[in-house]
Protein backbone atom coordinates (compact mmCIF):
# COMPACT_ATOMS: atom_id res chain seq x y z
CA UNK A 1 0.00 0.00 0.00
CA UNK A 2 1.19 3.41 -1.24
CA UNK A 3 2.15 5.71 1.47
CA UNK A 4 0.12 9.27 1.58
CA UNK A 5 2.37 12.07 1.56
CA UNK A 6 1.85 13.91 4.99
CA UNK A 7 3.91 17.38 3.92
CA UNK A 8 1.60 20.14 4.79
CA UNK A 9 1.51 22.37 2.26
CA UNK A 10 1.75 25.93 2.68
CA UNK A 11 -1.64 27.89 2.35
CA UNK A 12 0.17 30.52 -0.14
CA UNK A 13 1.49 27.53 -2.33
CA UNK A 14 -0.46 28.23 -5.88
CA UNK A 15 -0.73 27.40 -8.95
CA UNK A 16 1.67 30.18 -9.47
CA UNK A 17 4.65 28.55 -7.17
CA UNK A 18 3.86 25.13 -9.06
CA UNK A 19 4.46 25.98 -12.54
CA UNK A 20 7.13 24.53 -14.54
CA UNK A 21 10.77 26.08 -15.38
CA UNK A 22 9.89 26.96 -19.02
CA UNK A 23 6.01 27.76 -18.31
CA UNK A 24 7.65 30.26 -15.35
CA UNK A 25 9.49 31.74 -17.85
CA UNK A 26 6.93 32.40 -19.92
CA UNK A 27 4.87 33.75 -17.25
CA UNK A 28 7.51 36.52 -16.23
CA UNK A 29 8.00 37.43 -20.22
CA UNK A 30 4.41 38.12 -20.10
CA UNK A 31 4.31 40.15 -16.90
CA UNK A 32 7.01 42.25 -17.70
CA UNK A 33 5.34 42.77 -21.37
CA UNK A 34 2.27 43.90 -19.11
CA UNK A 35 4.57 46.15 -16.96
CA UNK A 36 6.45 47.85 -19.88
CA UNK A 37 3.23 48.04 -22.13
CA UNK A 38 2.92 51.84 -20.55
CA UNK A 39 4.95 52.85 -23.16
CA UNK A 40 3.32 51.11 -25.97
CA UNK A 41 -0.38 53.43 -24.85
CA UNK A 42 1.02 57.00 -24.26
CA UNK A 43 -0.82 58.39 -27.47
CA UNK A 44 -4.10 56.87 -26.28
CA UNK A 45 -4.90 59.38 -23.59
CA UNK A 46 -7.49 58.62 -21.42
CA UNK A 47 -8.86 55.43 -22.91
CA UNK A 48 -5.20 53.87 -22.35
CA UNK A 49 -4.91 54.90 -18.77
CA UNK A 50 -8.33 53.30 -17.84
CA UNK A 51 -7.13 50.22 -20.46
CA UNK A 52 -4.20 49.60 -18.32
CA UNK A 53 -5.92 50.31 -14.83
CA UNK A 54 -8.20 47.44 -15.63
CA UNK A 55 -5.69 45.45 -16.37
CA UNK A 56 -3.81 45.74 -13.00
CA UNK A 57 -6.96 45.96 -11.51
CA UNK A 58 -7.50 41.95 -10.80
CA UNK A 59 -4.36 41.42 -8.52
CA UNK A 60 -5.61 41.03 -5.14
CA UNK A 61 -3.45 42.91 -2.38
CA UNK A 62 -1.11 40.44 -0.20
CA UNK A 63 -1.78 40.51 3.60
CA UNK A 64 1.18 40.85 5.39
CA UNK A 65 1.83 37.22 6.26
CA UNK A 66 1.65 36.55 2.39
CA UNK A 67 4.44 39.24 1.86
CA UNK A 68 6.99 37.89 4.34
CA UNK A 69 5.68 34.74 2.42
CA UNK A 70 6.57 35.57 -0.87
CA UNK A 71 9.41 37.65 -0.34
CA UNK A 72 11.53 35.30 1.47
CA UNK A 73 11.39 32.88 -2.18
CA UNK A 74 11.39 35.64 -3.78
CA UNK A 75 14.76 36.72 -2.35
CA UNK A 76 15.88 33.16 -3.10
CA UNK A 77 15.64 34.00 -6.50
CA UNK A 78 11.48 32.28 -6.98
CA UNK A 79 10.53 34.47 -10.35
CA UNK A 80 6.85 33.41 -9.73
CA UNK A 81 7.13 34.94 -6.28
CA UNK A 82 9.12 38.00 -7.32
CA UNK A 83 6.34 38.34 -9.76
CA UNK A 84 2.69 38.15 -7.25
CA UNK A 85 5.00 40.77 -4.92
CA UNK A 86 5.54 43.37 -8.05
CA UNK A 87 1.68 42.99 -9.33
CA UNK A 88 0.07 43.27 -6.16
CA UNK A 89 1.78 46.69 -5.75
CA UNK A 90 1.17 47.92 -9.45
CA UNK A 91 -2.24 50.09 -7.59
CA UNK A 92 0.41 51.60 -5.37
CA UNK A 93 2.99 52.71 -8.24
CA UNK A 94 -0.25 54.36 -9.76
CA UNK A 95 -1.51 56.06 -6.97
CA UNK A 96 1.92 57.30 -6.15
CA UNK A 97 2.08 58.40 -9.93
CA UNK A 98 -1.27 60.53 -9.79
CA UNK A 99 0.48 62.86 -7.25
CA UNK A 100 3.23 64.56 -9.87
CA UNK A 101 0.59 64.53 -12.75
CA UNK A 102 0.59 68.18 -14.58
CA UNK A 103 4.29 68.00 -13.20
CA UNK A 104 5.73 68.10 -17.42
CA UNK A 105 5.39 63.89 -18.06
CA UNK A 106 1.88 62.14 -18.93
CA UNK A 107 0.70 59.64 -16.64
CA UNK A 108 1.48 56.88 -18.17
CA UNK A 109 4.99 58.01 -18.35
CA UNK A 110 4.75 58.54 -14.40
CA UNK A 111 3.38 54.67 -13.89
CA UNK A 112 5.71 53.23 -16.32
CA UNK A 113 8.82 55.30 -14.42
CA UNK A 114 7.36 54.15 -11.26
CA UNK A 115 6.79 50.62 -12.53
CA UNK A 116 10.82 50.64 -12.45
CA UNK A 117 11.07 51.68 -8.65
CA UNK A 118 8.47 48.80 -7.75
CA UNK A 119 10.85 46.09 -9.36
CA UNK A 120 13.91 47.35 -7.73
CA UNK A 121 11.83 47.84 -4.59
CA UNK A 122 11.40 43.84 -4.55
CA UNK A 123 14.53 43.15 -5.25
CA UNK A 124 16.24 44.92 -2.38
CA UNK A 125 13.17 44.27 0.37
CA UNK A 126 13.93 42.48 3.67
CA UNK A 127 10.96 40.67 4.79
CA UNK A 128 12.94 40.59 8.63
CA UNK A 129 13.11 44.15 9.12
CA UNK A 130 9.31 44.32 9.93
CA UNK A 131 7.79 46.65 7.98
CA UNK A 132 5.08 46.29 5.39
CA UNK A 133 6.72 46.14 1.71
CA UNK A 134 4.64 49.17 0.74
CA UNK A 135 6.02 51.51 2.56
CA UNK A 136 9.50 50.44 1.74
CA UNK A 137 8.52 50.53 -2.19
CA UNK A 138 7.03 53.72 -1.66
CA UNK A 139 10.35 55.62 -1.29
CA UNK A 140 12.10 53.67 -4.34
CA UNK A 141 8.62 54.38 -6.38
CA UNK A 142 9.33 58.22 -5.76
CA UNK A 143 12.91 58.29 -6.61
CA UNK A 144 12.84 57.32 -9.93
CA UNK A 145 9.45 59.30 -10.51
CA UNK A 146 11.56 62.47 -9.20
CA UNK A 147 14.16 61.48 -10.83
CA UNK A 148 12.39 60.74 -14.58
CA UNK A 149 10.63 64.37 -13.93
CA UNK A 150 14.17 66.22 -13.29
CA UNK A 151 15.89 64.55 -16.01
CA UNK A 152 12.93 64.68 -18.56
CA UNK A 153 11.26 68.16 -18.04
CA UNK A 154 13.69 70.17 -17.88
CA UNK A 155 14.40 73.26 -20.88
CA UNK A 156 17.85 71.87 -20.99
CA UNK A 157 18.48 67.98 -20.48
CA UNK A 158 21.20 67.51 -18.35
CA UNK A 159 23.75 64.50 -18.01
CA UNK A 160 22.64 62.00 -15.23
CA UNK A 161 25.73 62.81 -13.42
CA UNK A 162 25.01 66.56 -13.37
CA UNK A 163 21.37 65.73 -11.84
CA UNK A 164 23.17 63.70 -8.95
CA UNK A 165 25.31 66.86 -8.49
CA UNK A 166 22.76 69.26 -8.46
CA UNK A 167 20.05 67.07 -5.98
CA UNK A 168 23.81 67.12 -3.85
CA UNK A 169 23.27 70.70 -3.27
CA UNK A 170 19.64 70.91 -2.87
CA UNK A 171 19.30 68.93 -0.19
CA UNK A 172 21.85 70.61 1.67
CA UNK A 173 19.99 73.60 1.11
CA UNK A 174 16.99 71.78 2.73
CA UNK A 175 19.52 71.17 6.12
CA UNK A 176 20.51 74.17 6.09
CA UNK A 177 17.07 76.07 5.61
CA UNK A 178 16.21 74.24 8.87
CA UNK A 179 19.01 76.12 10.74
CA UNK A 180 19.38 79.20 9.64
CA UNK A 181 16.75 82.55 9.61
CA UNK A 182 17.07 83.18 5.75
CA UNK A 183 16.79 81.18 2.76
CA UNK A 184 20.43 79.51 2.00
CA UNK A 185 22.51 80.92 -0.38
CA UNK A 186 25.25 79.94 -2.70
CA UNK A 187 27.74 80.90 -0.16
CA UNK A 188 26.02 79.36 2.71
CA UNK A 189 26.04 76.02 0.62
CA UNK A 190 29.45 75.95 -0.51
CA UNK A 191 30.60 76.64 2.87
CA UNK A 192 28.49 73.59 4.18
CA UNK A 193 29.69 71.18 1.34
CA UNK A 194 33.45 72.63 0.66
CA UNK A 195 32.72 73.65 -3.04
CA UNK A 196 33.81 76.92 -4.53
CA UNK A 197 31.07 79.28 -4.47
CA UNK A 198 31.15 79.48 -8.16
CA UNK A 199 30.62 75.90 -8.85
CA UNK A 200 27.49 75.64 -6.42
CA UNK A 201 25.92 78.90 -7.94
CA UNK A 202 26.53 77.78 -11.60
CA UNK A 203 24.45 74.75 -10.63
CA UNK A 204 21.80 76.14 -8.28
CA UNK A 205 21.26 78.57 -12.06
CA UNK A 206 20.68 75.21 -13.89
CA UNK A 207 17.90 74.31 -11.22
CA UNK A 208 15.91 77.66 -11.63
CA UNK A 209 14.14 76.65 -14.81
CA UNK A 210 12.03 74.55 -13.59
CA UNK A 211 10.30 74.44 -9.79
CA UNK A 212 11.27 70.86 -8.07
CA UNK A 213 8.14 68.87 -7.14
CA UNK A 214 10.62 68.41 -3.90
CA UNK A 215 11.23 71.90 -2.65
CA UNK A 216 9.07 73.85 0.16
CA UNK A 217 6.39 75.76 -1.14
CA UNK A 218 7.57 78.72 1.44
CA UNK A 219 9.92 79.65 4.17
CA UNK A 220 7.57 78.75 6.65
CA UNK A 221 5.90 75.62 5.14
CA UNK A 222 8.26 72.59 5.14
CA UNK A 223 5.18 70.47 2.61
CA UNK A 224 6.37 70.10 -0.73
CA UNK A 225 4.47 71.64 -3.83
CA UNK A 226 3.55 67.29 -5.22
CA UNK A 227 1.75 66.73 -1.27
CA UNK A 228 -0.60 69.77 -2.34
CA UNK A 229 -1.89 68.36 -6.12
CA UNK A 230 -2.36 65.11 -4.65
CA UNK A 231 -5.36 63.09 -6.82
CA UNK A 232 -8.59 63.43 -4.46
CA UNK A 233 -10.17 60.62 -6.53
CA UNK A 234 -7.91 57.98 -4.86
CA UNK A 235 -9.92 56.81 -1.85
CA UNK A 236 -10.35 53.55 -3.06
CA UNK A 237 -10.48 50.35 -0.62
CA UNK A 238 -6.53 49.58 -1.64
CA UNK A 239 -5.47 53.14 -1.11
CA UNK A 240 -7.46 53.28 2.52
CA UNK A 241 -5.26 50.00 3.44
CA UNK A 242 -2.48 51.24 2.53
CA UNK A 243 -2.22 54.85 3.71
CA UNK A 244 -3.02 53.36 7.24
CA UNK A 245 0.05 51.13 7.00
CA UNK A 246 2.22 53.79 6.37
CA UNK A 247 0.17 55.78 9.07
CA UNK A 248 0.48 53.13 11.88
CA UNK A 249 4.51 52.65 11.06
CA UNK A 250 4.45 56.76 11.11
CA UNK A 251 3.03 56.20 14.72
CA UNK A 252 5.24 53.43 15.58
CA UNK A 253 8.87 55.62 14.93
CA UNK A 254 7.40 58.60 16.51
CA UNK A 255 6.61 56.53 19.81
CA UNK A 256 10.31 55.89 20.18
CA UNK A 257 11.46 59.13 20.90
CA UNK A 258 11.06 61.80 23.64
CA UNK A 259 7.89 63.08 24.40
CA UNK A 260 8.62 66.52 23.64
CA UNK A 261 10.36 65.22 20.61
CA UNK A 262 7.53 63.48 19.20
CA UNK A 263 5.07 66.52 19.88
CA UNK A 264 7.35 69.33 18.13
CA UNK A 265 7.57 66.62 15.05
CA UNK A 266 3.41 66.18 15.11
CA UNK A 267 2.82 69.70 15.40
CA UNK A 268 5.60 70.76 12.86
CA UNK A 269 4.12 67.72 10.19
CA UNK A 270 0.75 67.79 10.44
CA UNK A 271 0.82 64.38 12.10
CA UNK A 272 -1.32 62.63 15.05
CA UNK A 273 -4.10 64.79 13.81
CA UNK A 274 -2.16 67.99 14.46
CA UNK A 275 -1.90 71.08 11.91
CA UNK A 276 1.37 71.19 10.39
CA UNK A 277 2.61 74.82 12.07
CA UNK A 278 5.56 76.95 11.48
CA UNK A 279 8.86 76.65 14.33
CA UNK A 280 7.30 80.48 15.76
CA UNK A 281 3.78 79.14 16.03
CA UNK A 282 4.92 75.51 17.60
CA UNK A 283 6.47 77.47 20.19
CA UNK A 284 3.84 79.58 21.40
CA UNK A 285 1.77 75.92 21.57
CA UNK A 286 4.22 74.54 23.73
CA UNK A 287 5.63 77.31 25.53
CA UNK A 288 9.19 77.01 24.07
CA UNK A 289 11.35 79.73 21.92
CA UNK A 290 11.16 79.60 17.80
CA UNK A 291 15.59 78.31 18.19
CA UNK A 292 14.91 75.66 21.23
CA UNK A 293 11.73 74.31 18.77
CA UNK A 294 13.81 74.23 15.93
CA UNK A 295 16.91 72.62 17.90
CA UNK A 296 14.17 70.08 19.10
CA UNK A 297 13.21 69.25 15.73
CA UNK A 298 17.19 68.85 14.73
CA UNK A 299 17.47 66.32 17.26
CA UNK A 300 14.74 64.24 16.54
CA UNK A 301 14.78 64.13 12.93
CA UNK A 302 18.52 62.80 13.28
CA UNK A 303 16.98 60.23 15.80
CA UNK A 304 14.43 59.40 13.33
CA UNK A 305 16.99 59.07 10.21
CA UNK A 306 18.91 56.80 12.28
CA UNK A 307 16.23 54.48 12.73
CA UNK A 308 14.58 54.95 9.39
CA UNK A 309 18.32 53.62 7.71
CA UNK A 310 19.15 50.62 9.80
CA UNK A 311 15.16 49.65 8.42
CA UNK A 312 16.22 50.27 4.71
CA UNK A 313 14.32 53.62 4.15
CA UNK A 314 14.58 57.41 3.41
CA UNK A 315 13.56 59.87 5.95
CA UNK A 316 12.91 62.35 3.37
CA UNK A 317 10.75 60.07 1.99
CA UNK A 318 8.25 59.79 4.53
CA UNK A 319 8.93 63.00 6.46
CA UNK A 320 9.64 65.70 3.23
CA UNK A 321 12.75 67.19 4.68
Amino acid sequence: MAKQNTNKVSPYETDLDLLEPEAAQLEEIDFQEKCKSTAGRREGGFDATQMYLGEIGASPLLTAEEEVYYARKALRGCEASRKRMIESNLRLVVKIARRYNNRGLALLDLIEEGNLGLIRAVEKFDPERGFRFSTYATWWIRQTIERAIMNQTRTIRLPIHVVKELNVYLRASRELAQKLDHEPTAEDIAKKLGKPVETVARMLGLNERISSVDCPIGADNDKPLLDTIADERECGPSNRLQDEDLKQSIEYWLNQLGEKQKEVLARRFGLLNYEAATLEDVGMEIGLTRERVRQIQVEALRRLRFMLERQGLSLSSIFNV
